[in-house]
């Protein structure tokens, strides 16, 4: 029988070291809220019930955390006087009871379910407690865990550590396990006759052993372990995110020149084969298929790249943006909800709002779909095989129909039937001779002021 698990995740900092006006856990990592990628790793423990402990924007809090096919309730905690006292703020849904009971943290994003689940085995194991640890080449400043014959006997503060075992380099990263059958009554015996008056939950190991209780540690990459505090954590948040999904994703068959110029979003999704040259972002939503090209300082959000398209150099795909096989978006375009079909080409300089262009189109340099008039947004269909003339504008509404032809320089208020020839500007005028006399009169003016001066 599968054994059953509530997620604890403490989520109710006051985030003051950030300097923001937001909850900490709301910033985002590769365009995704912190605390999004907490549950999102919960989830692929096994866990589908998260207590979350919130403060703060409580109410956006549990909207960021909320994810598919995870059951998410939301406990205040009202005062902060520690970790075990945190934890508590969920003693309803913990009274419920569940096996396994895991406490993990909103600001600590890059975790992933190796070290969530290899606890939870410990539990399974028989273990009442299991503590998350990592090693680190840098332990000043953590409590570190002290292990004999198999099972942990302590966290040990720094500043209560002695000169030996302030050599461990196994440290606590905070997250723990506990027998959820135990959970409640471990808890509760967590005191608070410490300096700050706190109660915390790293007590849960003496007071488990105190009671005849296994006590174990598992290990943890130091990476995941990350928590974040500061805008510069943050930062180094996000670079470990990225060079770890860049890693996956080369691995996976994607070819990235120079990855670390490459910014990805937590959900973007690209094909084998795919090519991705420097200095390219995906927003959030951009998925690109095998094959496809990705030109340099390229920007691409919720958008669709089919096998064998190219995008750039110097492209700018946004929301709604869909790329037929083999179709091309060159430099200093930007298509906005427009669907390219197999082998159409917008070359350059070019916007595409609001659109459908058929197959095989070509789309000249200096176009512009003209799709909003101050208040409402219009379609403007191009049917198979056009051809739309350079720095033409088409006003929408409008239809282009298959194998028509769109002078260079146009401008197209009405529909034009298939295969004919639309020519929307002014007459082209000559004056023999103008130029010269439209100089003199320059020169003369300009002779003019200066005597004045």
């Amino acid at each position: 029988m599968e054994r059953t698990c509530l997620a604890v995740i403490l989520a109710a900092g006051d985030s003051t070291r950030m300097k923001s006006s937001k909850s900490k856990v709301l910033h985002p990592v590769a365009g995704r809220p912190m605390i999004a990628h907490v549950v999102e790793a919960v989830a692929s423990a096994g866990i589908s019930s998260v207590a979350l402990v919130v403060g703060r924007d409580a109410e956006d809090v549990a909207k960021a955390a909320s994810i598919a096919g995870v059951d998410i309730e939301s406990f205040l905690q009202k005062e902060r006087l520690g970790t075990g006292h945190a934890v508590l703020a969920a003693r309803e849904a913990i009274a419920k009871g569940y096996d396994d009971i895991l406490v993990t943290y909103g600001d600590v994003p890059l975790q992933t379910d190796g070290p969530l689940k290899a606890a939870r085995q410990g539990l399974a194991d028989g273990s009442d407690v299991v503590v998350i640890g990592f090693h680190t080449d840098r332990p000043t400043g953590y409590g570190r865990l002290l292990v004999k014959d198999g099972e942990l006997i302590a966290i040990r503060e720094e500043k209560d550590a002695t000169d030996a075992e302030r050599t461990v380099t196994w440290c606590n990263s905070g997250l723990m396990a506990i027998n959820g059958r135990k959970a409640l009554d471990l808890l509760s015996r967590i005191g608070n006759a410490n300096a700050k008056g706190e109660f915390y939950l790293t007590d849960l190991v003496e007071i488990a052993r105190s009671l005849g209780g296994r006590v174990t540690a598992v290990d943890a990459p130091e990476i995941e372990m990350t928590g974040c505090n500061t805008r510069a954590e943050l930062a180094v948040i996000e670079r470990f995110w990225q060079e770890r999904r860049r890693h996956q994703m080369m691995l996976s068959g994607v070819t990235m020149i120079a990855p670390e110029t490459v910014f990805l979003a937590y959900d973007t999704v690209i094909g084998q084969d795919a090519l991705i040259e420097p200095n390219v972002v995906f927003g959030p939503g951009a998925v690109i298929d095998s094959g496809a090209v990705i030109h340099a300082f390229s920007h691409i959000e919720g958008a669709h790249v089919s096998q064998g398209a190219t995008v750039g150099p110097f492209a700018r795909l946004r929301p709604g943006a869909d790329l037929g096989t083999g179709s091309k978006v060159g430099n200093f375009c930007e298509v906005k909800n427009g669907r390219l079909g197999e082998g159409a080409k917008v070359n350059h300089l070019t916007y595409i709002g609001d659109a459908v262009i058929g197959a095989g189109s070509n789309i000249g340099a200096g176009t512009i779909t003209c799709n909003y008039d101050g208040v409402n947004k219009s379609e403007t269909v191009i049917g198979e095989n056009a051809f739309i003339g350079s720095n033409s504008s088409l006003v929408a509404p409008v239809t282009i129909g298959d194998g028509a032809y769109i002078a260079s320089g146009s401008v197209i208020t009405i529909n034009v039937p298939a295969d004919a020839l639309a020519l929307g500007r002014a007459r082209q005028e000559i004056k023999t001779g103008r130029a010269t006399l439209l100089r003199e009169r320059a020169l003369a003016i300009k002779a003019a002021k200066k005597a004045k001066a």
